[in-house]
């Protein structure tokens, strides 16, 4: 914004400097009309440009402050915390929309428009690097949120219809309680891998340091059910959990072979952050 300032500074300048060498070649009164035309005309494109400037300014403003929404519900707690993740993405996606078309509009009016300046073309070509990286921001953001959570969204869709099944088939207590039995086994349904980061690789669970990002093999993880998974034997002396859960909802302990072994003390909370589980060992 300070470079706005500073080019409309140096445009109304140099208008002042170009009236005082025509000056003496127009009647007074005519070259008063005419320079105040000049000024206004200025004046209202460079207030558009700016009003502009400060709507994408806003914009970035709000788009930041939705990323921390993210990140902050991303790694608490709570029945809610999806949708306000959900909500917030939509956000974000709808703010960049805007921005994309008030830059463009800019554009427009800058090549449009009689006040020319490089310092200008610069802002803009800023305004537009920002937006690319707020782009790949929001890819990213959405990645790790699909690895870290990409069972708890299907599930979500199987609640929802689970729920309007039980609305319509109220009379049929046997069918609702098979249904319902379903459900519960695959809200309590994870799954866990562990290998050497050479293996994790080949099977693009582990891609460029980042854990489940991409198309990695599904099939190389082993189902289980959390309510009965209480230990895993790591049958190495090195071990390192890759996804993210509570520190203090599970122990890396040594057996009498000096192997690590995952036991897991709060299976609730040990999952809710992610229903897949990757151990890196040597």
């Amino acid at each position: 914004m300070k470079k706005v300032l500073f080019f409309a500074a140096c445009f109304m300048a140099l208008v002042a400097c170009n009236n005082e060498k025509t000056g003496s070649n127009l009647p007074q009164v005519s070259q008063t009309d005419s320079l105040q035309k000049i000024i206004e005309q200025k004046d209202n494109e460079i207030n558009d440009m700016m009003g502009i400037l400060n709507d994408i300014d806003e914009g970035f403003r709000l788009i930041n402050e939705a990323e921390n929404r993210v990140s902050v519900a991303k790694d608490g707690e709570g029945a809610d915390k999806k949708q306000r993740i959900r909500e917030n993405i939509q956000f974000i996606q709808q703010r960049l929309a805007q921005n994309r078309e008030l830059i463009e509009k800019l554009r427009k009016q800058v090549s449009e428009s009689s006040v020319k300046g490089e310092e200008m073309k610069r802002t803009i070509e800023n305004l537009v690097k920002q937006l690319e990286d707020k782009d790949h921001q929001l890819k990213d953001l959405r990645a790790q949120l699909e690895a870290k959570d990409i069972h708890i969204e299907e599930l979500d869709m199987t609640i929802n219809s689970l729920n309007k099944d039980v609305s319509n088939l109220k009379g049929e207590s046997e069918q609702k309680s098979q249904t319902i039995s379903n459900q519960d086994k695959q809200l309590n349904t994870a799954w866990y891998v562990f290998g050497t980061k050479k293996e994790l690789k080949e099977q693009q669970i582990l891609v460029n340091g980042k854990v489940l990002q991409g198309n990695f093999n599904k099939s190389y993880f082993t189902k289980i059910d959390i309510r009965n998974f209480k230990e895993l034997k790591l049958y190495s002396k090195s071990a390192k959990l890759l996804t993210m859960h509570p520190s203090s909802s599970y122990k890396l302990e040594r057996d009498s072979k000096d192997q690590y072994v995952l036991r897991i003390t709060n299976p609730q909370i040990f999952w809710s952050t992610s229903k897949y589980l990757v151990v890196q060992v040597r």
